[in-house]
């Protein structure tokens, strides 16, 4: 019996309306792990290049890895991939919840997902069984809506649901996959892609358990964790304010992107910050499957005639970036009411705000008028036209709704080169909100990640700074990181701290562990739990050397992808936003990107990456990752 893992891939056809249940043998699941690795092994191999990202010929995969549904904090994750509708290249994204280890108790591992079905359809997935039901009655429904008729048809209020809402079904490119109607696999399009399909959700409800070849190791682990949140103050700021307790701590370094990242500070940031929240509207904190730090907000309000309802959580520290201070709005409750709407209709937060926001500083800057906008008085701090725009993108309703609906990158280049100006893209995926300009290793990762700009594809520079670094020096050396740079550096060390810890953030995409809860630096665990983790879950001899392995191999085959899809180091670039100075006061004012030094730090990367000066792969490389297969 396999420990760790099921054993079990789902495929479905929804075309032929066919399911398979694959069973890899172990040696599969030790050389992929789970996660984005495992997608992408279905994806290299059953995808023809220059696929349609929204043709029935594109691969959905749901992926767990060989830790989910274990007792443990932080480890109830799933990682979606598909060509992406957004950039052309790999679409990646991950999401938490109770969803991810429920696939495991169904007895599924993934799931592989290829054509369309000619109706709407839902999986049902439970107990190691599972059908293709129809759908039709759910088209059209939100997500809010969907999970209560689902729950109520399938008889168990304790089935879980991932799902695409309203905005997928008309096409919305940023459409995301919602579970729990507040877990998003936001980024990418990977609900449009999934809505492209008639699928409208996927159903898991299982009573297995996972079984560990060390069940003693994981309780010990478990146990560590729960006692360590409060001994952790990072980790303990998560669990009291969630992940808004870094709003104010951003803001003073002059790290929160203000008007379109035109500035670094905030002027409303107080009424907006973390600990607001935790004393306004804040009425519950939850979590994911067996976590323990409970870092996910539930808010409730009532203001202007609109209503924010628990069951749609509250606002991450990224909403509050771009519905707040990207589109200088300082009233959390319509923050909070964005990010219901999102939920509700399946959109991706952080590129939704930021394609407003970037539509308020065209407006400013007399790019677009009110003939364009339909009449509305798009300035920053207008809260009425930021809600007003919101809802004609979600619903598509007006023609100015339906063009920013395509995300900024695409609606730049209609209203041309002055606008093109204002973009935060890259890759076509609209930038989170810390600042590359004053966290120079995320100018390098937001360049050369395959999937466009994340602030958790990496470690952030703060850790790995002189005057910072002090408390997450003994994990870091295990990685070989021991001589900080000083504050601001984008020197070769710099550049080395990025690139390493991009490989570590990469291993935990690849088993699906949670970012906050398990890394390299300020976490509750670091490297050497991870490494007890996957020895406790399977029984495995592994080191961590050979886990990074795991992490840099999903990193090249996620650069395989898009080289066969044409893109090269052409498009490992920013905006040109990013190289003018910000504006405004603070320590961030004045600062921009060092194109030279970029530049220097991209030959650096691929040269550290075994890759070419055009970011290829090469065959030496491949072949040590077991992914000969791909050249």
């Amino acid at each position: 019996m396999p420990f760790g893992f099921t054993g079990n891939i789902l495929h479905v056809d929804l075309t032929k309306s066919e399911l398979t249940v694959e069973n890899p043998p172990e040696d599969f699941y030790r050389t992929y792990l789970g996660g984005g690795a495992m997608g992408l092994y279905y994806i290299l191999k059953g995808m023809k290049p220059e696929t349609d990202p929204l043709s029935p010929e594109n691969i959905l995969t749901f992926m767990c890895s060989v830790v989910t549904g274990l007792p443990v904090s932080g480890q109830s994750r799933i990682c979606v991939n598909a060509k992406s509708p957004m950039s052309g290249g790999i679409g990646d994204s991950q999401a938490g919840g109770f969803f991810p280890a429920e696939v495991k108790f169904a007895g599924f591992d993934g799931i592989v997902i290829t054509g369309k079905a000619d109706k709407p359809v839902y999986l049902w997935l439970h107990d190691g069984k599972a059908e293709i039901r129809d759908a039709s009655h759910l088209w059209g429904k939100s997500t809010k809506m969907v999970d209560t008729m689902l729950k109520d048809e399938l008889g168990d209020p304790k089935v879980q649901i991932a799902q695409v809402g309203p905005a997928a079904e008309k096409g919305v490119l940023f459409s995301s996959i919602v579970n729990m109607v507040n877990r998003n696999n936001g980024r990418t399009g990977m609900g449009t892609v999934m809505a492209s399909k008639n699928l409208k959700a996927v159903a898991v409800r299982g009573t297995a358990k996972v079984t560990a070849a060390d069940s003693k190791k994981i309780l010990e682990l478990a146990r560590q964790g729960a006692k360590d949140v409060k001994n952790n103050p990072d980790v303990d700021g998560l669990a009291v304010h969630g992940t808004a307790s870094v709003v104010a701590y951003q803001n003073d370094a002059g790290t929160l992107p203000t008007r379109n990242y035109t500035e670094g500070q905030f002027e409303g940031v107080a009424k907006i910050s973390g600990e607001t929240m935790t004393e306004t509207i804040l009425k519950n904190n939850d979590t994911c499957y067996s976590c323990a730090v409970r870092c996910k907000r539930v808010v409730e309000a009532e203001k202007d005639g609109y209503k924010v309802e628990p069951a749609f959580g509250g606002p991450e520290y990224e909403t509050i970036g771009t519905f707040g201070s990207y589109c200088g709005i300082d009233d959390l409750e319509a923050i909070s009411y964005a990010n219901q709407v999102c939920n509700d209709y399946g959109v991706d937060t952080i590129t939704c705000g930021a394609t407003i926001a970037f539509a308020m500083e065209c407006y400013e800057k007399g790019i677009i008028t009110q003939l364009e906008t339909g009449g509305i008085d798009l300035k920053f701090g207008n809260t009425k036209a930021m809600l007003t725009v919101l809802d004609q993108i979600v619903n598509k309703s007006t023609p100015f709704g339906a063009l920013l609906s395509l995300g900024s990158a695409r609606v730049a280049k209609q209203w041309g080169a002055e606008a093109e100006k204002c973009l935060i893209t890259v890759k076509n995926q609209e930038a989170p909100a810390h600042m590359p300009q004053v966290k120079k290793s995320l100018a390098l990762i937001y360049a050369v990640n395959a999937f466009g700009a994340d602030h958790q594809s990496s470690e952030h520079d703060w850790m790995y700074e002189e005057g910072t670094a002090e408390l997450y020096l003994e994990r870091l050396a295990l990685m070989g990181l021991t001589n900080p740079p000083p504050a601001g550096d984008f020197g070769p060390e710099k550049v080395k701290f990025g690139t390493l810890s991009h490989i570590f953030y990469s291993l935990l995409d690849t088993l699906t562990i949670c970012q906050f809860v398990w890394g390299p630096a300020w976490t509750l665990y670091g490297p050497v739990e991870i490494v007890e983790l996957v020895k406790a879950a399977t029984g495995w001899d592994v080191t961590l050397e050979e886990l990074l392995q795991a992490g840099e191999r999903r990193l090249n085959m996620m650069r395989v992808f898009n080289l066969r899809e044409g893109f090269s180091r052409k498009d490992d670039k920013l905006p040109a936003k990013f190289f003018e100075p910000l504006m405004g006061v603070g320590p961030s004012a004045g600062i921009a990107v060092d194109k030279e030094l970029l530049e220097k730090a991209i030959d650096q990367h691929y040269e550290s990456m075994n890759w070419s000066q055009e970011g290829k792969p090469s065959q030496e490389k491949l072949e040590a990752l077991q992914l000969g297969w791909l050249a």
